[in-house]
């Protein structure tokens, strides 16, 4: 289906990323800091992961070396594929540590990859930054595991809000990926903050559920026709978001649907055609908010070698490299350790996505941004900051 795309492209980014990742001389006493980039190139949040990792890309390709206590060493990139699955996402940690004797690591799309990881990297000592991994309990627990965005509790937040204030919705359903943590968490936040919002322990119709990979959702559209709710919350993967979209709308269900960060791919529109127009989402960062010269600088180098705008998680796959190398640089070391400690005392840094500065969860507190399927577009609709 839509897959084969960001699949070649992923396994494109993968290639010349990995051009030069096998061990080098270089890699003892210091002389090459090794970064490890753990997302998902195939499987079902394969469009994700190339996403992320793009922007990751675009900064090594800017900033190829770090100065480490007076010295410049090249900045190496490793990247393994972990197949969008929790499994291969420990395995793929496992090995970055382990074989590849990387000194930090980015990623992953995808909260439960990213929780699966963790515990990995935690074990070995070896710090993480999350890119989009918005769920709470990544950092949770975890002095090793830091983000550069913000976190669902926000989110739910500013969409309920959105719903209630915008929408002037009084009642809601909410339709999540069951199997997935990151919708789960979500739909959570939204529900507590719009029950507060309208005052009513009720507000919440109803909660219907579906899995990854689902394509069929006539059952739990019918009964939420018959409810005929304000608005849907359905926040998920942009490949069953979009087909719940599109079946709502063919069952003839007109309520808006709003939803989170991960519809923010090309085949959230490439799926759900004219069906997702009107599509309402929270997202990390728009072209058209420029809100610091990092942004300008990376919008310019994003447009001058790839001829159009940029997705927000590959501005935050940036921002994660950008964040890394100026932790080591303060840290004067390439030890794992000391980049840990460095990274956790980041504060002020000016990214693309705007200042991050880190909490003692290891999170950072940024602005959400609101945009709006129209014209096949993902449009800029307004900021809401924390």
């Amino acid at each position: 289906m839509k897959k084969q795309a960001p699949i070649a492209l992923a396994a494109a980014l993968a290639l010349a990323l990995c051009a030069g990742c096998g061990p080098k001389g270089g890699t003892t006493g210091g002389e090459t800091l090794k970064i490890g980039v753990f997302e998902p190139m195939t499987g079902a949040n394969a469009a994700g992961g190339a996403m992320e990792t793009e922007g990751i890309q675009l900064a090594n390709e800017l900033f190829p070396t770090v100065t480490v206590g007076g010295k410049e060493i090249k900045v190496e990139l490793v990247v393994v594929d972990n197949k969008s699955d929790k499994v291969e996402a420990a395995n793929a940690v496992e090995r970055l540590i382990n074989s590849d004797k990387v000194q930090v690591i980015l990623g992953s799309w995808g909260s439960s990859l990213s929780m699966a990881g963790g515990e990995v990297a935690k074990e070995a000592g070896v710090p993480c930054i999350g890119l989009s991994c918005t769920n709470p309990l990544v950092t949770a627990g975890n002095d090793w595991y830091f983000r550069v965005c913000f976190i669902d509790p926000f989110q739910g937040v500013v969409m309920s809000n959105y719903a209630y204030n915008d929408l002037n919705a009084r009642t809601a359903v909410i339709v999540q990926e069951v199997s997935n943590d990151y919708s789960v968490g979500l739909a959570k936040f939204f529900s507590d903050s719009f029950k507060k919002l309208t005052g009513d322990a009720g507000a919440i119709l109803t909660t219907v559920n579906y899995n990854t990979g689902d394509q069929d959702f006539s059952a739990q559209l019918t009964s939420i026709k018959s409810l005929n709710p304000d608005v849907i919350f359905a926040p998920g993967n942009y490949t069953e978001s979009a087909l719940v979209i599109k079946q709502a709308r063919e069952l003839g269900i007109t309520a808006p649907i709003i939803g989170g960060d991960t519809w923010e791919a090309p085949e959230f529109i490439d799926v759900g055609k004219e069906q997702v127009e009107g599509a309402v989402f929270s997202t990390f960062f728009a072209s058209e908010y420029a809100g610091t010269p990092e942004a300008s600088a990376f919008l310019k180098a994003y447009g001058d070698k790839y001829h159009k705008n940029p997705a927000a998680v590959t501005a935050l796959g940036y921002d994660g490299y950008l964040v890394a190398l100026d932790a080591v640089k303060r840290a004067g070391s390439t030890d794992p350790a000391k980049i840990r400690d460095a990274i956790a005392a980041t504060s002020g840094f000016a990214g693309a996505t705007g200042t991050v500065t880190l909490d003692a969860n290891g999170d950072a507190t940024k602005s959400a941004y609101i945009k709006v399927v129209e014209g096949g577009q993902f449009v800029f609709k307004t900021i809401v900051n924390p």
